[in-house]
């Protein structure tokens, strides 16, 4: 939901691979508001333009599943299992690989539908997914005593998949939206997020704001000139293009949509559009990989 060679030449790959040496995103070598002492290539204007809570997207169908699901939620957050995950993405654990068995339909199950281009939720390292949402997932699929499976997919056919009975829980870093529940039964909430503007390590259009109000000041202020990247169906494509059910008015800057974060701020590095929108962790996780580069 991207160096004085070109960014986009650079396999996501890698990106996602250094990434694992970081030892956290809590400190970015940033201030308040995003600013940056240091030479970089971007920053995260740490000021959040939302607040959102990620579920699960269970297959209507299933409503055991959904129970299981929550029961299972209840019990990783309690006994400390859930924060040992984000351990592993944000504090000074290491990310566990996580294996997809192959769809046998002989077999006992679980289908899990992904876009694993989203960084530190779910993306691959060679054929392993890692991600908060793939350890939860493998989890839950010995939990419940079945094999898991991993359907990587464009994160706007996550939920349509669970609909349609390709697949049996969407874990995708998903916003509990109204007209996702079309496709899929939420689960309980497991984390609360936000969208950030990611900007070039240069620009100081946001270096005086404060709040989420100065941040929204400036970005009305944008004509349809300005073109500020998104992932495609995610809440920062929503923010920009207006949504009522979010009671996001929208902004006169132009959307571009990306199959992921990491595109969308090469593209910006790349200089063919001038901001980008996306969800807090992985726009840390894709700035500090690209800034540690330099």
């Amino acid at each position: 939901m991207k160096k004085n060679i070109k960014l986009s030449i650079i396999p996501l790959l890698f990106i996602s691979l250094l990434t694992l040496a970081i030892a956290g995103c809590g400190s970015n070598g940033t201030s308040d508001n995003g600013a940056s002492g240091d030479s970089t290539k971007v920053k995260v204007i740490d000021i959040p333009l939302t607040q959102e809570e990620y579920a699960f997207g269970v297959d209507k169908s299933q409503p055991e599943l959904l129970t299981q699901v929550n029961e299972f939620i209840l019990s990783i957050k309690s006994d400390g299992t859930f924060d040992e995950i984000l351990n592993n993405y944000f504090g000074d654990g290491e990310p566990k690989a996580i294996t997809s068995a192959k769809l046998d339909s002989s077999k006992d199950q679980l289908i899990v539908a992904t876009n694993a281009a989203f960084e530190p939720f779910e993306y691959t390292a060679g054929d392993k997914y890692h991600g908060i949402d793939m350890e939860i997932a493998a989890l839950l699929a010995e939990r419940l005593g079945k094999e898991l499976v991993i359907s990587n997919m464009d994160f706007d056919a996550v939920c349509l998949s669970v609909g349609q009975g390709k697949a049996d829980i969407a874990m995708s870093g998903l916003t509990i939206k109204e007209d996702r529940k079309e496709y899929v039964a939420f689960s309980d909430a497991y984390y609360n997020a936000a969208q950030k503007v990611v900007v070039k390590g240069e620009d100081t259009s946001f270096d005086q704001s404060q709040t989420a109000a100065d941040v929204e000041g400036i970005l009305s202020g944008f004509s349809s000139d300005t073109k500020i990247g998104v992932q495609t169906g995610t809440t920062g494509q929503f923010y920009v293009e207006g949504d009522k059910d979010w009671g996001f008015s929208g902004l006169n800057a132009t959307a571009v949509g990306y199959k992921n974060g990491s595109l969308a701020v090469q593209d910006m590095i790349n200089g063919n559009i001038d901001y980008v929108i996306i969800d807090e962790a992985p726009a840390q996780f894709i700035s500090q990989a690209i800034n540690n580069l330099n």
